[in-house]
């Protein structure tokens, strides 16, 4: 009589707590930094400010493209969840578009956007998941306001996060932070005029999210 044994399964040692720490402020201190002053800032100063050595933002991030796409998958991702949570805890379905415009202004998305396309590959598999969610929650919350008759139905989802990247802020390294007071006053002007019955009509056709990946 044979006795099956159960392979052992391996188990992948978590990360430490004080490692998931480090990595968490080198890419906070990254996202501020490459706000103020654009994707070229010296790394060793990015280290300095989030409080680690060298080797340690080495460790985690072998060069600039790792980081750079960390950060603005990051941002990308607290984007997103700013969107599921205007969708589970706004009735109002236009208010829900708001506040999801609003808070997407905020985590500075629009002054991470160049990077995008001038600093590492557009279409590098991180990215893409995280671009992909976040498209399909704009969707929804846009979906929602036009079901309730409260978004006018010219406009698509491109048109709100070119308009969104225009008025929230101007590129990286460019003062960003002294426009900040004007953001959201810009942005509800948007807004207003994003609400339906609409007041004039638009020339062109609605933006598509397929229009914003070409070349």
């Amino acid at each position: 009589m044979s006795t099956a044994t159960t392979p052992a399964v391996r188990k992948v040692p978590r990360p430490r707590a004080d490692a998931v720490r480090n990595r968490e402020r080198i890419v906070t201190a990254a996202r501020e930094m490459f706000v103020e002053d654009g994707p070229h800032v010296p790394l060793d100063e990015i280290a300095r400010r989030a409080g680690v050595g060298n080797a340690t933002l080495y460790r985690n991030f072998p060069d600039r493209e790792a980081l750079v796409r960390e950060v603005v998958c990051s941002v990308v991702d607290r984007t997103a969840e700013a969107a599921e949570l205007a969708l589970a805890e706004t009735g109002d379905a236009f208010a829900a578009l708001e506040r999801f415009v609003h808070a997407s202004a905020d985590e500075r998305i629009s002054a991470l956007c160049p990077m995008v396309s001038s600093t590492f590959d557009q279409h590098h598999p991180d990215l893409e998941a995280s671009r992909e969610r976040l498209e399909q929650l704009i969707e929804e919350v846009m979906g929602r306001a036009r079901a309730a008759g409260q978004l006018r139905p010219d406009v698509g989802v491109g048109d709100v996060m070119i308009a969104v990247a225009q008025l929230s802020r101007p590129p990286a390294g460019t003062d960003c932070l002294r426009g900040d007071r004007f953001v959201h006053r810009h942005l509800q002007l948007l807004l207003d005029g994003l609400r339906a019955p609409a007041r004039s009509a638009l020339p062109g056709e609605a933006v598509t999210v397929r229009e914003l990946r070409k070349p």
